[in-house]
């Protein structure tokens, strides 16, 4: 009996070991590459798909679905990344991102106040003239 439960358990953690080792070796379920310039440029575009969908639209949740993952992703890609972290347009993105989790964690799926979406869109085109410029 205790040899049944040792071999099972080493069994267990081997079988945990791949499937963690494998999913970590997969592309990212939100599209990101690993490029900042290119990352950065897909989650604007995701996001402002995101904001300014109608409240009826069909696909709703699921843009807000990705929209959420791609913000945990982005951010915890680049925040600590020295290459990254430090430039203008991570801190302005950072500044748009933070805002829109705060208001998805808050009010969930209502309809993004129009001042809200107006600075979103000011910062993400801050950040997109940043990242051409490549500061």
């Amino acid at each position: 009996m205790m040899f049944f439960k040792s071999t099972l358990s080493r069994l267990l953690a081997l079988v945990l070991v791949a499937v963690i080792s494998l999913t970590g070796c997969g592309n990212s379920s939100t599209g990101l590459s690993g490029d900042y310039s290119q990352d950065t440029l897909k989650v604007i575009e995701t996001l402002t798909t995101a904001i300014d969908l109608p409240n009826d639209a069909d696909n709703k949740k699921d843009v807000q679905s990705l929209a959420k993952e791609q913000i945990n992703d982005y951010i915890s890609r680049y925040r600590r990344n020295d290459k990254s972290g430090g430039l203008r347009s991570f801190t302005t993105m950072q500044t748009a991102l933070n805002s829109l989790a705060g208001y998805y964690t808050s009010y969930g799926s209502r309809p993004l106040p129009e001042k809200l979406k107006t600075r979103l869109k000011q910062e993400f085109k801050q950040a997109e003239i940043a990242i051409k410029r490549g500061i």
